[in-house]
């Protein structure tokens, strides 16, 4: 399963939406992977961009487009369990604003952690790692 894979399944549930909440949504998919089950989703590298976490190679399937209605992954990829996860994120989070999102993941340590040594408003693609995450959330997780 891939990252395009996990975009594909979400924009079957939710219909178009924008790119920068699109990658918001992977992004806390694989996170909240990580703190339930300890494995990640996908194998993909997630960066510290300046507007939040972004899979570049989910990025590079949409680059140009503000709304986005399809990418080349199969949500059919996903099994019973990965969907449980997806729908539970997208019960959580798909309610916010591509902003909102951007600005919660700002909030949180895997992202700033991330860009310690970034010049705020600065382009980065440092990573935000699987293991950051899994600590971030499985803590968040017990609150």
């Amino acid at each position: 399963m891939t990252a395009l894979d996990v975009a594909s399944y979400i924009i079957e549930r939710t219909g178009s939406i924008s790119a920068m909440k699109l990658q918001k949504l992977v992004y806390y998919c694989q996170a909240w992977s990580l703190a339930w089950t300890g494995a990640p989703l996908f194998s993909n590298r997630i960066e510290a961009w300046e507007k939040g976490p972004v899979v570049r190679d989910l990025y590079a399937a949409h680059r140009g487009h503000f709304e986005v209605d399809t990418v080349p992954g199969n949500a059919a990829a996903l099994g019973s369990d990965a969907r449980r996860i997806v729908d539970a994120v997208l019960k959580t989070y798909n309610a916010f604003s591509p902003d909102a999102l951007s600005d919660l993941t700002h909030s949180e340590a895997p992202w700033t952690d991330a860009r310690t040594d970034v010049t705020p408003g600065a382009r980065s693609n440092a990573e935000i790692t699987q293991r950051a995450m899994r600590s971030y959330y499985s803590w968040l997780a017990k609150q």
